[in-house]
């Protein structure tokens, strides 16, 4: 229900500034510029979803085997302390928290490509779940189908945990720095750390609350004082590298990673004697249905974000906000990055956009250069992540979920504006 009434505020509010524009200023190009980015925006929607059908195809298949391997059920039962806390409606021990630790890894390392497919394989998971909790009710035909459309807890804060975008290893991000000819690409490395960390924990302590769930018990808090070691940990190994060796380790490592972990379900599934090619044929199959139901959705969300672009409402925000910071006296410079922040929970391609130009045109090693990396590093893209993952499995009453994504959004963005006037102001 949040998603529609955003969604049409994207349309509403930029044909608005469009049509002030008109009339006002004389604007001739405004409405050929927001027709223009309807069709560019469904083009690139499909294009989107095509080249996610490979990715799907490959990574489904590869978990179809993990799971027929018993792979996931391993990670299932590891995780069910915590998930228990976390996800108290799942049942103990069920795969799909095997699925999401996978797709939360798959974040950490940056390995966008991977964690995708991972997340929506655990959100059918999930909607199996209810599926079968919704078998045993008694509710009459309209509001069982409510109820089939309408988003779980354990849903909500799986998205959560994607949205808040905790990212340890961000290499694309210290690729485009070294491309824009940034004197020591890694500096923002540990801000971005810091700053998607606290949108993390955010977004997990908002929706523990919307949940109303007790995080004060002893496994959470090992839990969340483990994460706190292990980011300190590596925190300081990534500190004793310079640039070149930091970049190199991280591709390598997070490389490494990902292929040992196809390489592992492989072998547990001819341990079990599976037919791991068939398995693999099975899950693929599953991947291009996915990449086929997605498409609607994307072209949705992709069209709003566009139009609202064109019409120059975003830069009318930005001007707002520049505004009413320099009102109350504290420094705007900052505000000049915001166009990637404000974009990021939108659009990942857009927010990729404004950091290479916020590079291009205050320099990499500017201050709002930097802002603007720390931003694209410190969330993830909440409204992208709830149309394809919702959108997956036909779910359009999301509740808490945006609520929760968007503070989760807010926690990061300002965390980063104060690290990064602490560590480059």
């Amino acid at each position: 229900m949040v998603l529609n009434y955003i969604w049409i505020a994207f349309f509403v509010v930029a044909f608005v500034v469009a049509l002030i524009r008109l009339v006002f200023w004389g604007d001739l190009q405004v409405f050929p510029a927001m027709m223009d980015s309807t069709f560019s925006s469904s083009k690139t929607a499909f294009e989107i979803s095509l080249g996610l059908t490979g990715v799907l195809a490959l990574w489904l298949g590869v978990m179809k085997i993990g799971e027929r391997g018993g792979v996931v059920n391993v990670l299932a039962r590891l995780l069910t302390p915590l998930f228990t806390k976390l996800f108290p409606d799942i049942p103990k021990g069920h795969p799909v928290t095997g699925s999401i630790f996978m797709n939360i890894a798959a974040n950490m390392l940056g390995l966008d490509n991977a964690a995708t497919p991972l997340g929506l394989k655990a959100m059918e998971q999930l909607k199996e779940i209810e599926d079968e909790r919704l078998k045993n009710s008694n509710h009459d035909a309209a509001e069982m189908q409510r109820l089939r459309e309408t988003a779980t807890n354990p849903m909500i804060m799986f998205l959560v945990l994607n949205t808040s975008g905790l990212t340890l290893i961000p290499v694309s991000i210290l690729v485009y720095r070294a491309q824009q000819g940034a004197a020591q690409p890694t500096d923002i490395f540990i801000p971005i750390l810091l700053a998607t960390f606290f949108s993390t924990l955010m977004g997990v302590l908002v929706t523990s609350i919307y949940q109303r769930i007790n995080l004060l018990n002893r496994v959470v808090m090992l839990t969340l004082g483990g994460a706190c070691l292990l980011v300190s940990a590596i925190i300081w190994a990534f500190s004793r590298m310079d640039g070149e060796t930091m970049n190199m380790v991280s591709t390598t490592t997070a490389n490494i990673l990902l292929m040992t972990i196809i390489v592992a379900f492989i072998v547990a599934g001819m341990l079990k004697k599976v037919n791991v090619y068939d398995a693999f044929i099975e899950g693929a199959k599953e991947g291009f249905n996915t990449a086929v139901r997605i498409i609607p959705y994307l072209v949705a969300i992709l069209v709003g974000i566009g139009v609202f672009r064109a019409s120059g409402a975003m830069d009318y925000v930005i001007d707002g906000i520049r505004w009413t910071v320099a009102a109350t006296g504290l420094d705007t410079q900052f505000v000049e990055a915001l166009p990637t922040a404000l974009m990021k929970p939108l659009s990942g391609s857009g927010a990729r956009g404004m950091m290479v130009d916020a590079m291009q045109t205050y320099g990499a090693d500017s201050f709002v250069g930097r802002l603007a990396c720390i931003f694209q590093g410190s969330t993830d893209t909440t409204f992208y992540i709830l149309a394809v993952y919702f959108g997956s499995v036909g779910i359009r009453y999301t509740r808490h979920a945006v609520a929760c994504g968007l503070l989760a959004d807010l926690a990061g963005i300002i965390a980063a504006i104060a690290i990064a006037y602490l560590f480059f102001y």
